[in-house]
């Protein structure tokens, strides 16, 4: 009886503790559910719900994108948005694969500006817009006089766009046209509207860049740059107005593009080698050139550069090297080739007796040139089909032409002769004019001795 009664007791207390903890159970999903209940019904006081911190961007999410209007821009095309481009870049910069976005159809007016790094690796702007120089002439401060837009210490670095950068220029170049009204003053420099100063691994690539007041894209002292399916464009007459100018720059690759100003539509000034120029559709303007060289008796040095694959058309001039008076230095290991020139008027020159006056005092010495190949040119000619103005005192040496083909233009004639002098080398294959063929002499030992003492510090 005892143990029956004992038995009964222990079950009951055992139900009891069944009991109490389903019950607690139940109360604490209650005040769960009223703790979650109250977070989403929680108001800001704007009235928006207040929502938990969003998670960290996934991996494959995509790269951040900073678009110009997020800071300020007002993209009217008069506004100066100078600032907004600013505040884009520099947070673009402190992230890798940041992207500073210039919209599509919008016009955004910018003065003059640096954007510079060091910044994190692969930083594009993305320019898919209008970037505007300012229409009137500016003076202050005077080192925005040597460029509009400034990019300085950069690596793997990608300009890239459908969009277009417009310098302008009509301005500042109105002093040398007889039918335009002057400003009251212009200043004696002249800004190139995109220039990268010591940066290397730097692309630019689809964009429209036109009517700079100078230069349109300018290198100085980068390394690993590559310019690809670019147009870039200024009036004919339009003065100085180089497509790309390239100083102090070695490994660069310039394809694929459209060029067409009122001077060189590629310029390849003293301390470059490694330079690759091809497919390019080039006129009007002057032809590809490597020079002027040697200005004040001053050393200069190029090497290592292949022009091929180039249609010039309506140009002053083709393949061109040319070099001032007194000069010390070299140009070696040259070949223009692949070129095809229509109505050009001198498409092969060399000339060491360039001079940008009326008179240049004459001088001795000169930069040597040696090893400079003219390979498959062909085409018609507007004045003169060849000129060799090689330095007195100074020869060219190693200079070859081959298969080269050329004929007058129906539309302007072919005037002038062949002009050959002081040209050493050889030539190979059928050329046209015939007299070409003397064009380069067999040069001896002490030829190449003369040459070569003026190389100078170059390497």
């Amino acid at each position: 009886m005892k143990r029956a009664k004992a038995s009964s007791l222990l079950l009951f207390l055992v139900l009891c503790l069944i009991i109490l903890a389903a019950f607690s159970t139940i109360e604490a999903r209650k005040h769960h559910g009223k703790k979650i209940k109250m977070h989403k019904n929680k108001k800001s006081r704007n009235g928006d719900a207040t929502l938990a911190p969003a998670p960290s961007p996934l991996a494959n999410s995509g790269p951040p994108v900073f678009n110009i209007l997020s800071f300020g821009a007002r993209a009217n095309g008069v506004s100066d948005d100078s600032k907004a481009l600013l505040k884009a870049w520099k947070s673009a910069c402190n992230v890798t694969g940041g992207i500073v976005e210039i919209p599509v159809g919008l016009e955004f007016l910018i003065k003059p500006l640096t954007l510079q790094g060091p910044c994190r690796p692969n930083l594009v702007l993305q320019i898919d817009g209008t970037l505007l120089a300012p229409s009137k002439i500016w003076s202050s401060p005077k080192s925005s006089l040597y460029q509009w837009m400034n990019f300085k210490w950069l690596q793997n670095f990608t300009i890239k766009g459908v969009g277009t950068v417009d310098g302008q220029g009509s301005n500042w170049w109105a002093s040398s046209q007889p039918n335009q009204k002057k400003p009251k003053r212009i200043p004696g420099i002249k800004p190139t509207a995109l220039r990268f100063y010591k940066s290397s691994d730097i692309k630019v690539n689809d964009i429209s860049i036109i009517n700079s007041p100078l230069c349109h894209l300018k290198f100085d002292d980068s390394k690993g740059v590559k310019v690809k399916n670019v147009t870039i464009s200024a009036p004919e007459n339009s003065p100085n107005t180089d497509g790309i100018h390239l100083q102090n720059s070695h490994d660069v690759e310039i394809l694929h593009s459209d060029i067409g100003t009122g001077d060189d539509c590629v310029s390849i000034q003293t301390g470059c080698s490694n330079i690759h120029v091809h497919h390019i559709n080039c006129g009007p303007g002057h032809g590809i050139s490597i020079g002027g060289l040697g200005k004040d008796k001053r050393v200069a040095c190029v090497s290592n550069v292949l022009v091929e694959s180039i249609a010039m058309s309506g140009t002053l001039y083709g393949a061109r090297i040319k070099t001032w008076q007194g000069g010390q230095g070299s140009v070696k290991n040259v070949t223009f080739s692949d070129i095809q020139a229509t109505d050009v008027k001198v498409p092969i020159i060399i000339d060491q007796y360039y001079c940008d006056k009326n008179v240049c005092k004459n001088q001795t010495g000169a930069v040597s040139i040696s090893g400079v190949r003219f390979d498959r040119i062909r085409g018609t000619y507007a004045a003169q089909p060849i000129h060799l103005a090689c330095s007195s005192s100074v020869p060219c040496i190693d200079v070859e032409l081959i298969g080269v083909e050329l004929e007058p233009s129906a539309r302007y004639g072919g005037f002038q002769a062949a002009m050959c002098w002081n040209s050493y080398g050889k030539t190979w294959g059928r050329l046209a004019p015939a007299c070409m063929d003397y064009c380069v002499r067999s040069g001896s030992d002490v030829v190449r001795r003369i040459s070569r003492s003026r190389e100078g510090r170059c390497w």
